[in-house]
């Protein structure tokens, strides 16, 4: 199944860049893996520059709070009326850590690797090709043999029966050709398709944290532009080259067969072939590598500035991102252009040694021929021989072109391969989800810390709300809870062990849902592959979406998704939280996961979100307060640091941060809990 984006959300948060399938199906990226200028009001600080995982200072909740969200922004929600805030100065773009690119000899040896199972099968395809190289070299002595009869006035008999073999020849050729071509297509593809699935089976465990810093135009244009291009390699390329070189081998053995002084006249063009080869391939490596990494950069901020469309224009942005973008697209448009007269010049050269070699072979057959040491019909031969080395030797040379392009992006797919593979956590059980957080601190950039010296104890089946204003590093403290990120220093355990540890024992929601393209069912089904229909359900009716989901065209049969029917937020969100129930985790942790429903949809998600998470460990960023009221305890962040804990009441009655916020919102609200 397609994963599509389906959350129905209409701000201008950053959308994920990855999103692995069933236990972790909604994560929320900073904004350094998208690129967009954060969104801040008059009242933001320098602590958001820090805090790359999308908190910015204010009351309540993430840069999509708006009024309706049941949330306060003082200085921050004007009328839709006002004149839009003017921009700040764009941040300078930092580098992104691309993803590795594996050397040539382990890319090399990643090949092998993969044809090894394939052995007999590469032997086979390699065998039937020689025979149909060596059937079809036969069609130039029967041509010199008609013209040896012609010149001697031979019988037409003699003549006919010739070119009758030349039928015969020119029927096997096609039948052995095709079935060579047909079993290296096949090895091809056998291949191609290992490499695929080893590229997504790496590309799924690698950590979300290197993702974001790649970017998501490094990991798409390997997964697609990459892939795309080895594939017509694989396709057109490898049969070609693999026929050509045969061809040109038995080729020259056959010169050598007529008369060995055909050959050496042949090798003349070799020396200035050689060094045609060298010297393309010593500019066109370090030029493909180039215009990969260009690509990337390219589809990079294309995806930038078409996701971040409403923040652009919100702070008119628009002549800046167009800049931008014409930039990354004429980068890639000049490395096409060189790489354009890199090939024309291969090619003039490659006309060069054609004229020397051809020229040499018609000058030797003149002189045999005159000696007596060769008929007419062998010298025909031999030059036809040579002639019919143009085809092969250009196309062995030219597919250079595609080999060095594939190669590069080969490179680029072996290097994530490569990566190792994720460690199978171990088992923790549910009564045993205590968490524990100690001397925890965490900085995205090196001299900006987010999170200070942090100690938090989340006892087993407790329910606790992390509560405080944008930028406090509620975000970032759900992320490394979560096992997302690695801290800075401090530990982190969940039943013991840290997060990365534990198999199954963790599941993060956040606001940013996504739908994958398919039956309801099967979308379900990423939680818990063997789950029954009526255990699919079962967990759609404890989060009240199982009439609508019956109600849909087909009930769970129904296509969602990218060209299905689409679902707003809330029911969405719904489909999340029936895929917590299936995926039964021990510790849940909620990142502001009611905040794309309205008021009243926030309502219904509340409850549905209370019966997901009961009896379970769980940590809610609460977006609204009426959400954290209900918790079993209320953690307040500010600064990166925790400044109260406590129950509701307790909260209240201290009269901190917590009772400030909880009036502010109260009058605003005119409801309670």
């Amino acid at each position: 199944m397609t994963d599509t984006h389906d959350d129905g959300r209409d701000d201008d948060r950053p959308a994920p860049d990855a999103h692995p399938a069933s236990i972790r199906p909604e994560l929320r990226p900073h904004p350094a893996s998208t690129g967009r200028a954060p969104q801040h009001g008059p009242d933001d600080t320098a602590e958001a520059e820090s805090c790359p995982d999308g908190d910015a200072p204010g009351l309540l909740g993430g840069p999509g709070d708006t009024a309706s969200g049941n949330e306060l922004h003082p200085g921050r929600d004007a009328p839709a009326s006002q004149p839009a805030p003017a921009p700040a100065p764009a941040p300078t773009a930092q580098p992104p850590h691309l993803l590795p690119t594996a050397t040539p000899p382990r890319t090399r040896a990643a090949v092998a690797e993969l044809l090894r199972p394939h052995r007999v099968l590469a032997l086979t395809a390699f065998a039937v090709m020689v025979g149909a190289t060596a059937v079809s070299l036969l069609v130039q002595p029967l041509l010199g043999r008609i013209v040896d009869l012609a010149a001697e006035r031979g019988s037409v008999d003699a003549i006919t029966a010739t070119a009758a073999l030349l039928v015969a020849v020119a029927v096997a050729q096609g039948l052995t050709t095709g079935l060579g071509l047909s079993l290296i297509s096949r090895l091809g593809e056998t291949t191609l398709a290992r490499l695929r699935e080893r590229f997504v089976e790496r590309a799924l465990g690698l950590p979300l944290e290197r993702v974001e810093k790649a970017g998501a135009g490094d990991l798409t244009a390997r997964v697609t532009a990459d892939v795309s291009l080895i594939a017509d390699a694989v396709r057109s390329a490898l049969p070609e080259l693999a026929r050509s070189l045969l061809t040109i081998v038995l080729t020259l053995g056959a010169l050598a067969l007529l008369d060995w002084r055909f050959l050496l006249a042949a090798l003349l063009a070799v020396p200035v072939q050689v060094l045609t080869a060298r010297w393309y391939v010593a500019r066109a490596v370090p030029l493909y590598a180039d215009q990969r990494v260009a690509a990337g950069a390219q589809q990079q901020q294309l995806l930038d500035t078409i996701g971040g469309t409403a923040t652009i224009r919100a702070f008119r942005l628009e002549r800046e991102h167009t800049e931008r973008v014409t930039e990354r697209s004429w980068s890639v448009v000049e490395l096409t252009l060189r790489g354009l007269r890199l090939v024309l010049g291969f090619y003039s050269r490659l006309h060069i040694a054609e004229y020397l070699g051809l020229a040499a072979v018609l000058t030797t057959g003149y002189w045999l021929v005159r000696q007596g040491s060769a008929s007419i019909g062998t010298a025909t031969a031999a030059a036809l021989y040579f002639h019919s080395l143009f085809g092969p030797v250009n196309a062995a040379l030219a597919l250079l072109d595609d080999a060095q392009s594939a190669t590069a992006s080969l490179a680029r797919l072996v290097g994530v391969t490569d990566q190792p593979a994720p460690a199978q956590g171990q088992f923790v059980a549910r009564s045993a989800t205590e968490v524990t957080v100690r001397g925890l601190s965490h900085a995205y950039r090196p001299g900006h810390p987010v999170l200070h010296d942090l100690d938090l104890t989340i006892r087993h089946g407790e329910r606790v709300a992390l509560v405080g204003a944008s930028g406090a590093g509620k975000t970032t403290l759900a992320r490394l809870i979560a096992g997302i990120q690695e801290p800075t220093s401090g530990t982190v355990l969940v039943g013991g062990l840290p997060p990365d540890g534990n198999s199954g024992a963790i599941a993060l929601i956040t606001q940013e849902t996504h739908v994958f393209a398919g039956p309801l069912a099967d979308d379900l089904r990423l939680a818990r592959p063997d789950a029954t229909d009526d255990e699919l359900r079962a967990a759609l009716d404890t989060v009240e979406a199982l009439s609508w989901a019956e109600a849909l065209p087909d009930g769970l049969d129904t296509v969602v998704g990218d060209g299905g029917h689409r679902l707003d937020g809330a029911r969405t969100q719904s489909l999340a939280l029936a895929r917590l129930i299936l995926a039964d985790p021990a510790l849940v942790v909620l990142d502001e996961a009611t905040a794309e429903a309205g008021s009243a949809g926030a309502r219904a998600l509340e409850k549905a979100v209370a019966r997901a998470v009961d009896g379970r460990t769980a940590l809610i960023v609460a977006h609204r307060l009426s959400q954290a009221a209900v918790a079993d305890r209320i953690v307040v962040m500010d600064g990166g640091r925790i400044v109260e804990s406590g129950t509701h009441d307790e909260l209240r009655a201290a009269g901190g941060p917590y009772a400030t916020l909880w009036e502010a919102w109260s009058d605003t609200r005119g409801d309670g809990p």
